[in-house]
């Protein structure tokens, strides 16, 4: 097993164990307050931790070599981890908001807030530095599940604060003696912010859900690199152009995965010996492969002389 492979499960065994944790000590605040705020918390753990399986399962195939049947590698697959992941979020949000909503009409007493609430907080620590370590590996090794998860996450952190903010509330109302209790006065249940909150973190979710859908999409139509990398190559190409007289067309770039692809037409004096057009093309590609990891560079080199050369004009960048 490479090193990066073995990395990337270690992060995804980490998500995975961060998940359980998280799921038993939500389930248990949860159990005590009798708070769908923190049923909705604790649902949303579930779905982390379906995610991280997937996640792990993705990330052994996505690291497989290229084969006969896959040329061009198996990272692509990792963009159906973030589909999953952001399609169980949205059914998640549904779930939630359902029942969210039943307890909005039918508002219910909270019990052991205290002790509801610092489980909760235990919980949150342990989702935040999970989610920041994934982050920073995710983007240390290009890997759009592992960035993905991270993401979500910290989406959890910060539903959790949140809720506990909304439930923070409602004890310390509970706490002021009915005779000040203004709120009290006029027939106001403090309890209803537990439901409402339920309801906001639903819509966060959705957010979240459809952030990694289009992100899916994207990858799966073969979207270019980013526009600052695609300057970095240019500015190869330019330097080239500039010192060698030569000139390029054709710049394409997308990616897939961790993987980036690159392909360009080379047009080069008709006079210039196979050779010397090898070696520029191993100069572009070596002075490329030193600036980015994980790119396959695909050039054509073609005489600058010859009008068919220039057919594909219209594809330069």
């Amino acid at each position: 097993m490479s090193a990066k492979k073995k990395s990337l499960t270690l992060y995804g065994w980490l998500s995975i164990t961060a998940a359980m944790s998280t799921i038993a000590l939500k389930t248990y605040a949860y159990l005590l307050t009798d708070s769908v705020g923190l049923l909705s918390d604790a649902l949303e753990s579930i779905i982390n931790l379906v995610a991280a399986i997937i996640m792990l399962f993705v990330l052994h195939i996505a690291a497989q070599p290229p084969d006969e049947k896959h040329p061009y590698g198996h990272e692509k697959i990792e963009y159906f981890s973030s589909g999953a992941e952001g399609v169980m979020i949205l059914l998640a949000a549904i779930s939630i908001g359902m029942t969210a909503w039943e307890r909005l009409l039918s508002p219910q007493p909270l019990q052991q807030l205290d002790l509801g609430i610092g489980i909760s907080i235990i919980a949150s620590v342990i989702n935040f530095v999970v989610a920041k370590i994934l982050i920073r590996a995710g983007k240390k090794y290009r890997s759009l599940p592992l960035e993905s998860d991270g993401k979500h996450l910290m989406t959890d952190v910060w539903t959790t604060v949140g809720i506990l903010l909304a439930i923070g509330a409602i004890m310390l109302a509970n706490a002021i003696p009915a005779s000040v209790n203004f709120a009290q006065k006029f027939g106001f249940e403090w309890e209803i912010l537990d439901p409402i909150i339920a309801i906001f973190v639903a819509l966060n979710i959705v957010l979240a859900g459809l952030q990694l859908i289009r992100r899916t999409i994207a990858g799966l139509m073969d979207v270019a690199l980013p526009i600052e990398e695609q300057a970095q190559i240019i500015t190869v190409l330019e330097e080239f152009s500039a010192s060698q007289g030569i000139t390029y067309h054709a710049f394409r770039t997308r990616c897939s995965g961790t993987q980036r692809f690159v392909s360009a037409h080379i047009l080069v004096p008709g006079n210039w010996t196979v050779q010397r057009g090898h070696d520029l093309v191993e100069e572009i590609e070596q002075k490329l492969n030193a600036i980015f990891e994980h790119i396959d560079i695909d050039t054509h080199l073609e005489p600058i002389e010859d009008p068919a050369s220039w057919e594909h004009l219209h594809s330069r960048a």
